[in-house]
């Protein structure tokens, strides 16, 4: 099984290494594409007129300097070898995505887009109270 992991809270977020760990336990096949820097509150937007730029940060794991949308409609067209994924994983978000929120999520925009594309897709969000906040935990997403 090939999966393609990415969030909206950027390529070094704590949530997104998490989310990577998840998809190890499942595939030897996994590929990390996600925003070079925190995209939250992005909704389902497009880089239309600013290039995008794509960094390897190690292999099969890439920056993009865009959305959660740009970074999944690269890696699904461009990245990954004209074989697309078998499932789209997006988060682990750094918070709750719940209610109004859903709108402007770039994490859900992440898995919104793997689905226009016809590939099952799951987005991941972490609630945490005001104890957590500042640190918070990302065991229980695993």
């Amino acid at each position: 099984m090939r999966i393609l992991v990415t969030n909206d809270d950027g390529i070094h977020a704590p949530g997104l290494d998490a989310c990577a760990r998840i998809a190890r336990a499942l595939s030897d096949d996994v590929w990390v594409v996600a925003p070079e820097t925190d995209q939250s509150g992005v909704a389902h937007s497009l880089s239309l007129s600013d290039p995008l730029r794509l960094r390897q940060v190690e292999d099969q794991r890439f920056a993009v300097k865009g959305t959660p949308t740009d970074c999944v409609i690269m890696a699904v067209r461009h990245l990954m070898e004209g074989k697309a994924p078998d499932l789209v994983l997006s988060g682990v978000n750094r918070g709750q995505n719940i209610a109004e929120d859903v709108s402007y999520s770039g994490t859900v925009a992440g898995a919104i887009e793997g689905t226009i594309l016809g590939i099952p897709s799951i987005a991941l969000s972490q609630a945490f109270g005001p104890a957590t906040r500042a640190n918070p935990s990302y065991d229980t997403a695993e």
